[in-house]
């Protein structure tokens, strides 16, 4: 019998469950998690990092596990592949951010919040200041934050990096930048110099090899106002391939910098 539409069923519309804004109640980490975390820890952060600053870390992975099943936030989705790829590898600028007694810094496309959380939560950093363009991101991290109690602290901004270069609130007085974001160096040196005090230190994510790269980016970082002082390696087991790209603020940034994507697009540096 073919029914009237008036008749017809309708398919119910799932309803997803909110997405969590506490840790209380989410699942444990599973014991790969601890047993890569045991591993590295040492070799990353130059030491073992304390019992609370170690359980914000980890419920910072909780919170991120329980978005990622509604929202992508990371494509790595394993707990022991969060430790060493997010985790550790956040964790590996510490020591160098300890000996330039860094404690306030902005990280550049944090998306669900490497390096600047775990390295906020770890230096206990007085400011730090996460910025995330895309919405959904910057909505979680401002929930972790909440979360892990440092509002006091770790701020977001949903902007992009060159809305904030424009605001004379940051330009030129951040003693660091840091960012894992996928950037060639010569775009990051025109996004993040900027934003540095003279003496600051942009410190970059990157991954063997480099030479070329680095070769390439040479004259735009003294453009920028910057110049090229370390590449240091990273022994964490898993990451040796690793390295952190480290440029320091010499001289004043050009006003024009940073120019918008298109311009840089068209006339790279």
């Amino acid at each position: 019998m073919v029914r009237s539409a008036g008749e017809l069923e309708t398919a119910p519309i799932p309803v997803r469950d909110p997405l969590p804004t506490r840790v209380a109640g989410l699942a444990p980490l599973p014991g790969e998690y601890e047993d890569v975390l045991r591993a590295g820890m040492s070799a990353a952060a130059g030491e073992d990092l304390p019992a609370d600053a170690r359980a914000a870390i980890d419920d910072h992975v909780r919170l991120l596990l329980a978005w990622n099943e509604a929202i992508n936030l990371s494509g790595i989705r394993a707990p022991e592949r969060i430790a060493l790829e997010h985790v550790l590898d956040s964790l590996t600028a510490l020591p160098l951010l300890r000996r330039a007694a860094i404690a306030e810094f902005v990280d550049l496309g944090s998306g669900g919040g490497y390096p600047g959380l775990p390295l906020a939560i770890a230096l206990r950093a007085r400011r730090a200041l996460l910025v995330e363009s895309i919405g959904k991101k910057a909505r979680f991290l401002d929930v972790a934050i909440a979360a892990l109690g440092l509002a006091d602290r770790v701020t977001v901004a949903a902007a992009r990096a060159e809305e904030l270069a424009a605001d004379p609130r940051h330009r030129g007085r951040w003693p660091a930048v840091v960012s894992r974001a996928v950037a060639d160096l010569t775009e990051l040196s025109e996004l993040g110099l900027p934003l540095l005090a003279a003496g600051g230190l942009l410190v970059a994510w990157k991954r063997r090899p480099l030479d070329e790269e680095l070769s390439r980016a040479q004259r735009a970082v003294r453009q920028l106002g910057g110049r090229v002082v370390a590449c240091e390696a990273v022994a964490v087991p898993g990451l040796e391939d690793h390295v952190l790209a480290v440029v320091e603020k010499v001289a004043a940034t050009p006003p024009e910098f940073p120019r918008d994507p298109a311009a840089r697009r068209r006339r790279p540096l």
